[in-house]
């Protein structure tokens, strides 16, 4: 109860305290202020991938608009010589507005990444968005083949039937590429997994299957345990370095991901900047209002 009168009062509370919290997590509101983020961590050793925040827009003036900052994004980050991809998210390209606009607009942007010889990588978005978001990526992935993939989540109860449904797809000479993550959004226990051990249990199930089927596994987690257990599949597996890597977000769990590094696995942090970074920081909270008091605890300690 606590957690969530917090989450309902902090979007209300003034921006500069709220980006006291958020800065150690977005990069800032600018092309420039990602670029500088991401070259502090090419340096050490870390690739990236570069998110611009905005979702579930109201017109497709928008989507257009977010359309043309990323086509921007892709020819900033590219010429300065970033190692990393980008991530977007449909909804910020009208899904829930018009497929057809949407579909032309992110097919446009994969195409400038392709022809930089680059990636996108689809994020998964609350249940509504699911099964739209798989046809979207199928379709885009028969086109552009290596060069789109798709995010997962683990506590979704449908996602291992996804996966073995995704087994029998051409791959045209290219593996299926799927970021692995445990699952933000709220959602009813009838599609989502609700206990902390039972997510676990079903993250690695699902990582093991793509593993066995030789997807690219993005294993993102900032859990420990997930990490080791990880680590425990890939060499039972022997999976090449070439067919995975770990991906956490930025400013979190800097110390796990640094071991991570030193062990030798490629890292990818996942960096998102933007003007709609209160908009994002708010939106987080309401969906989850346990961040609320780590929050307050952010404001006046630190670690």
């Amino acid at each position: 109860m606590f957690n969530k009168m917090l989450a309902n009062l902090l979007p209300y509370m003034p921006k500069k305290l709220i980006w006291l919290f958020s800065k150690r997590y977005i990069a800032g509101e600018g092309i420039d202020q990602g670029l500088e983020v991401s070259k502090k961590l090419n340096e050490k050793n870390i690739e990236v991938t570069i998110d611009l925040l905005g979702e579930f827009i109201t017109n497709l003036e928008q989507a257009e608009e977010n359309k043309n900052q990323y086509l921007e994004i892709i020819e900033r980050f590219t010429a300065e010589g970033i190692q990393g991809n980008f991530s977007l998210k449909p909804t910020m390209f009208g899904l829930l507005i018009d497929q057809e606009v949407c579909y032309q607009h992110i097919r446009e942007i994969i195409a400038k990444a392709a022809e930089k010889n680059n990636f996108i990588r689809i994020d998964m978005e609350d249940s509504q968005c699911v099964d739209i978001e798989i046809e979207l990526f199928k379709k885009l992935k028969k086109e552009f083949s290596g060069h789109v993939g798709l995010v997962i989540q683990a506590y979704l109860r449908r996602t291992l039937e996804d996966l073995t449904d995704f087994s029998n797809f051409p791959s045209n000479g290219y593996p299926l590429n799927f970021r692995l993550c445990k699952g933000i959004y709220v959602e009813p226990k009838q599609i989502a997994f609700k206990d902390y051990e039972e997510v676990r249990k079903h993250y690695l199930e699902d990582l093991e299957f793509m593993f066995q089927n030789k997807m690219y596994a993005g294993i993102a987690t900032h859990d420990k345990f997930l990490v080791e257990e990880a680590l425990k599949l890939i060499e039972k597996y022997q999976v090449p370095q070439t067919m995975y890597e770990f991906q956490m977000l930025y400013g979190v769990t800097p110390e796990l991901r640094s071991s991570i590094v030193k062990r030798g696995h490629k890292m990818r942090v996942y960096v998102p900047f933007g003007k709609q970074w209160f908009n994002y920081s708010t939106r987080r909270l309401k969906e989850n209002p346990k961040m609320a008091s780590h929050i307050i605890k952010a404001l006046f300690f630190r670690g």
